[in-house]
């Protein structure tokens, strides 16, 4: 029996708004009628993060936040999927994980406590032009390796698990990190001790390569996860460290710390 006959599109619209983004788009190649429901504002708006609106308004360009709302809300789904926006003043981007619409978050190196980040010998802080926030902390030559990140849980995606990247490339020439490994971890705050890993960066060609090339001009590398269960569980802290009074580094340019669903392809 087609149900297109009985139901109406408003109906039809009630139920697929109960699926996924990937249902949704499936189910418009069925008929005229299903694609119209499909596509309507009442499904895509189930889609988005309930808070949507609020995120958009904040974004540091006026332009870009008058054309996000103008668009529908199919079309505003999928730019935020492949166009992040900037908010918080420039030094934070959100975004959407395309299959699922939870919330991807990058915190930018200006947001990062960076120890001696403000000390020109140690850290410099170029603008280049692959990165989306105006600044890239930049490493000159340090012995101790201290960036650390935050992020509210609240600002998550609840009943998600998560996983943190380090968002980063070298300068040339770039010294220290093929010869000696870096401490990552990532911690729900009150969830008990850090996740901990020890990862070469830059390895040589005889050990694994854990890093993965984004397509972006940038490298990331997995930090840890976490389970965001309710999306009020205070602030994951994430960072970068290491300690050796005999080896310098030098060369690693930082772009920031993204916070997006674990498993995701991009």
């Amino acid at each position: 029996m087609d149900t297109s006959v009985i139901l109406p599109e408003e109906c039809i619209s009630h139920i697929i708004s109960f699926t996924s983004p990937g249902d949704a788009c499936r189910s418009a190649v069925v008929t005229p009628l299903f694609k119209s429901a499909a596509y309507s504002d009442a499904v895509w708006e189930r889609f988005l993060p309930s808070d949507y609106q609020q995120i958009i308004s904040s974004s540091v360009s006026s332009s870009v936040s008058s054309t996000l709302t103008s668009l529908s809300k199919k079309d505003l789904y999928f730019h935020l999927c492949h166009n992040p926006i900037l908010i918080n003043n420039g030094t934070l981007s959100f975004s959407l994980e395309k299959g699922s619409g939870k919330k991807c978050y990058m915190v930018g190196a200006r947001a990062l406590n960076v120890v001696w980040g403000d000390t020109a010998i140690y850290w410099i802080w170029p603008s280049i032009p692959e990165s989306r926030f105006s600044e890239v902390a930049e490493l000159n030559f340090v012995w101790w390796l201290d960036v650390r990140g935050r992020i509210d849980a609240k600002n998550l995606s609840p009943n998600t698990t998560y996983a943190a990247y380090l968002v980063y490339k070298f300068s040339k020439p770039n010294h220290g990190f093929e010869t000696r490994p870096v401490e990552l971890s990532v911690q729900l705050e009150g969830s008990g001790a850090a996740e901990r890993r020890r990862v070469f960066l830059d390895p040589p060609e005889n050990m694994p390569q854990l890093y993965r090339a984004r397509g972006d001009g940038w490298m990331e590398i997995a930090m840890g996860e976490f389970f965001n269960e309710h999306g009020d569980d205070g602030t994951v802290l994430s960072s970068l460290f290491d300690f050796h009074q005999f080896t310098t580094r030098r060369g690693l340019i930082v772009e920031g710390i993204e916070f997006r669903p674990k498993m995701v392809n991009r």
